[in-house]
């Protein structure tokens, strides 16, 4: 008799320590589940504030002081380039890098630089020049990204109004 309970008091403890085990290693799947999931999101709002500074160019209308401002807020960032299509210069001038815009969205070399602008970003400023940006114009803004979704560039196009 001494025997079987002793027999039954292993068992309930082989049966106890299998039983914590299995629970602890639930518990360890879905914490990693967890984490996996919590790494994700967190991607996916860094790649939002990444992007941020830009959705206010993305297809809207904005003054000529806000283009300005972009050009003095972007001008140092690499691999980046804003092109400014004026009334007086429709076909545009760029600044910091010239990219590459011909040809379609799915173009491999959409959006990638194809070299270095010279132009002076305070002729934006001059009133007697054809790149001259209206601080009360309007321009429409869009945002150029390459086949890796990275934003490339920004286009300020001048719209004229209609008397």
């Amino acid at each position: 008799m001494n025997n079987a309970s002793s027999a039954l008091k292993v068992a309930a403890g082989i049966f106890l320590t299998i039983a914590l085990i299995t629970i602890v290693v639930i518990l360890f799947v879905s914490a990693q589940e967890a984490t996996k999931t919590a790494q994700n999101n967190f991607s996916d709002i860094q790649t939002e504030l990444s992007q941020a500074s830009f959705t206010v160019y993305d297809d809207t209308t904005v003054s000529g002081s806000q283009v300005t401002n972009a050009l003095r807020k972007f001008k140092d960032r690499e691999e980046f380039g804003i092109q400014i299509k004026t009334g007086k210069n429709s076909t545009g001038q760029w600044y910091g890098d010239i990219l590459k815009i011909n040809g379609t969205l799915t173009n491999e070399e959409y959006g990638s630089v194809s070299g270095s602008s010279l132009a002076d970003i305070g002729n934006t400023w001059n009133e007697k020049l054809n790149e001259y940006v209206n601080p009360s114009g309007k321009f429409k803004a869009k945002v150029i990204k390459d086949n890796s979704n990275v934003v490339r560039g920004l286009i300020f196009t001048q719209t004229t109004v209609t008397p």
